[in-house]
């Protein structure tokens, strides 16, 4: 998500990030089809749902289930980080799950330990493996999505797995990185509009450069050490960089400003740990991609990473 900036309000900047993602969307929308914006719908209305019924609970004022902003950004977040075929009820567990577990069972907005729409997407991920490792294998038009997602229709036809999770496969299989097909067009096109827009985000001071900059770098680092160890099964780090979320973690995700690192050298170590983690995850784990498992991890370091990092004050 984002940082922090004196001049706009908590509004303003949840606004000035969702702006962010129309490219990557935009992207994922013209790849994929209508089941991207489906999921969105869905995502939103339950988001604003859920954060209502326990504002309400609460006695607290209503209206900031939409006013702030953050439930509608996390709900966006996740839905685009779930595939676009996934059934109806994916996106409204896991945003649920995102808006209660992950934020106001610790008191909502600002006490959060852990990012929501990551630990929604984990919770979907170990929950129901099937569902959120299906994804659109070509665009699928309003009718067609509607089908799917509805569980009106068969989806077999009209899904596949991602690139990742297709190299992942075919290595396991015995094939060398020589042999495969590891770059993939839509995820590129996809990331480079998140890439686009997370810069647009550092350019108009809604998040700084630290955490983005030391998340690739970290990302780079580790997936160039292993392909220098071995160029047949380890990925080169340009393909690391543009499959999977990776922009859309480094910049939305990983700078969410209430779960990551807070001060300047801490944001870097945060960033370049997360990093390394994505790359070490989806080499060696069981899981094709490795971005929500990195941040969460990484989510529970940040009091300690934040505590050995505080700036020295002259004269002390």
């Amino acid at each position: 998500m984002m940082m922090h900036s004196n001049a706009l309000n908590t509004n303003q900047i949840m606004r000035q990030v969702i702006y962010a993602l129309v490219l990557g969307i935009g992207a994922a929308y013209y790849f994929f089809g209508w089941g991207v914006i489906l999921q969105i719908i869905l995502a939103v209305v339950t988001a604003v749902v859920v954060e209502s019924a326990f504002l309400s609970l609460r006695k607290l004022p209503v209206k900031a289930a939409v006013s702030d902003g953050s439930a509608i950004l996390s709900a966006i977040l996740l839905a685009i980080s779930i595939p676009s075929i996934a059934p109806w009820w994916i996106v409204v567990v896991g945003v649920a799950f995102a808006i209660i577990f992950g934020k106001q069972l610790y008191g909502g907005l600002g006490n959060n330990p852990f990012n929501p729409a990551m630990l929604g997407y984990a919770f979907l991920l170990i929950s129901y493996p099937l569902q959120m490792t299906t994804w659109a294998g070509e665009f699928l038009n309003l009718s067609q999505a509607i089908d799917i997602i509805f569980n009106l229709t068969s989806v077999d036809a009209l899904s596949g797995a991602t690139q990742l999770d297709e190299v992942k496969t075919q290595l396991a299989l015995g094939k060398v990185v020589a042999e495969l097909e590891v770059y993939s067009i839509s995820q590129a096109w996809i990331n480079t509009g998140f890439l686009l827009g997370g810069l647009y985000l550092i350019v108009r001071k809604i998040i700084t450069w630290h955490i983005p900059v030391a998340f690739i770098a970290g990302m780079v680092v580790i997936s160039s050490m292993l392909y220098l160890i071995n160029d047949q099964i380890y990925l080169p780090m340009q393909n690391h960089l543009m499959l999977g979320a990776t922009m859309l973690g480094a910049f939305f995700i990983a700078t969410d400003p209430v779960s990551a690192s807070t001060t300047p050298k801490g944001r870097l170590i945060y960033g370049f740990l997360i990093g390394v983690l994505v790359v070490v995850i989806r080499v060696f784990g069981g899981y094709p991609d490795g971005v929500a498992f990195a941040v969460l991890l990484m989510n529970i370091t940040v009091p300690l990473i934040d505590y050995y990092t505080q700036p020295k004050v002259f004269g002390k």
